[in-house]
């Protein structure tokens, strides 16, 4: 068995860093850290080298690389002056879901073998190259052709490819797009895997494609009308409705009038009894009556109560 020489703060656990520069700044507003693939530099590396490199990913072009070593991330790959970082959710045979002991059984394995890979992240002044066993199913070519063909507002099926903090990969053929956390429902979203699962075919929305970036930004909550748009029109104050508790809160509950809208129960307009846990008197999924109280479409914003009997 190789030993594994690399760090583990070295190789990134859940690979969200291709698309880093993109997500920058909704990230620093939501407080989260977006971990990068490692660098791989090297030393002898050679200008000939990166523009290698950098050939194969402009021109899509598949490569055979060996494995050299692991860490939980993923693989590292070297060959023909090339050394990168394979992430685990580009792995073909890499299972979505594993605890540490099955996950470096799995990873070991690879050692020695040669995989068939494409690049998917060349950046020469970061030292970094990130490979992808998944895009190279798909022929040479196949990426460009499909940057150069999908039109923002068109309808495409893929499937799933890794769930990270703040969204969504999806495959769309030999070429990921990103939904992001805010593009996935009209309602509120605390984590992606919520809604998608790893290896789910998803229709979605094309909303963006950056040819010069090799990045489509998707969307799978405009395939649906905005609830939000026409919540006043339906909802009326002080009206008793049906709802269900989504999540629970130090401050209250939150529940769902229907898909995408959700509202806020503040714990004053909740009964508890006297020395009693709010999880005592409320669960998720819980079915309850609730009464509107406010509805703040510019907000996308709905007060509620369970004082449903006041005036």
């Amino acid at each position: 068995m190789v030993t594994n020489r690399f760090a583990e703060n070295e190789l990134p656990l859940y690979d969200e860093g291709w698309w880093a520069s993109l997500l920058a700044e909704e990230e620093n507003r939501r407080g989260s850290v977006v971990t990068r693939p490692p660098k791989v530099e090297e030393r002898g590396k050679t200008l000939a080298d990166w523009e290698q490199a950098l050939a194969l990913y402009r021109q899509d072009q598949i490569v055979s690389l060996t494995v050299t070593d692991y860490n939980r991330g993923g693989l590292l790959v070297e060959g023909d002056g090339l050394r990168g970082f394979i992430p685990c959710s580009h792995l073909v045979d890499m299972p979505a879901q594993l605890d540490e002991k099955d996950r470096e059984e799995c990873l070991s394995a690879y050692v020695g073998r040669k995989l068939r890979l494409k690049v998917i992240e060349c950046v020469p002044e970061e030292g970094r190259i990130v490979f992808s066993e998944r895009a190279a199913r798909a022929e040479a070519g196949k990426r460009t052709q499909l940057l150069n063909s999908l039109q923002a507002g068109q309808r495409v099926t893929g499937e799933v490819t890794n769930v990270t903090d703040f969204g969504v990969f999806v495959d769309l053929g030999g070429l990921e797009g990103l939904i992001h956390i805010s593009e996935l429902s009209w309602g509120r979203v605390t984590h992606p895997s919520q809604v998608l699962n790893v290896g789910q075919r998803v229709e979605v929305l094309v909303q963006e494609v950056s040819p010069d970036r090799c990045r489509v930004a998707l969307s799978l909550k405009r395939l649906s009308p905005n609830p939000w748009e026409t919540a006043e029109a339906r909802y009326a104050v002080n009206q008793v409705v049906p709802a269900v508790i989504t999540a629970l809160m130090p401050f209250g509950a939150f529940a769902r009038l229907e898909e995408g809208l959700e509202g806020l129960i503040h714990t004053s307009e909740i009964p508890i009894p006297p020395n009693a846990a709010l999880k005592e008197v409320l669960t998720p999924g819980q079915a309850v009556q609730v009464r509107i109280l406010q509805v703040e479409t510019p907000r996308q914003r709905l007060s509620l109560s369970l004082k449903v009997d006041a005036e």
